[in-house]
């Protein structure tokens, strides 16, 4: 679906180009959720609002939908591996919460031109 997507690549390198916001983040922590707390709940925000959105999505097409956020949340583990388990700082959490909605909007497109076609 969106994994394998030209999209999610560019995602993914603007993700790169603002690791520092991960880096040498000890102090100034926004709440004590970690950062891979932060990025679980946003998805999942993210994610039900798309499903909410599609009431067309067959069962199987949001089972999809959320293996896709797993992988989703597998690579962000990996990228952020030094910070996965760190509080969260308010940079990070708004930078997170940006992300999320980038994926929404990758999910969104995809349905839509699913649904044209």
């Amino acid at each position: 679906m969106i994994i394998d997507n030209e999209g999610y690549i560019h995602i993914i390198e603007y993700l790169t180009e603002h690791l520092c916001l991960f880096e040498n983040s000890t102090t100034d922590h926004y709440q004590s959720s970690s950062v891979l707390s932060v990025i679980e709940s946003e998805l999942s925000e993210q994610i039900m609002s798309v499903c909410g959105q599609n009431k067309i999505l067959s069962f199987n097409q949001r089972n999809t939908i959320i293996r896709e956020c797993d992988a989703i949340v597998h690579d962000l583990q990996e990228i952020l591996s030094g910070v996965i388990n760190k509080p969260v700082t308010q940079q990070q959490h708004s930078f997170i919460s940006e992300f999320a909605s980038l994926i929404k909007n990758l999910f969104d497109t995809h349905i839509n031109s699913a649904i044209k076609s």
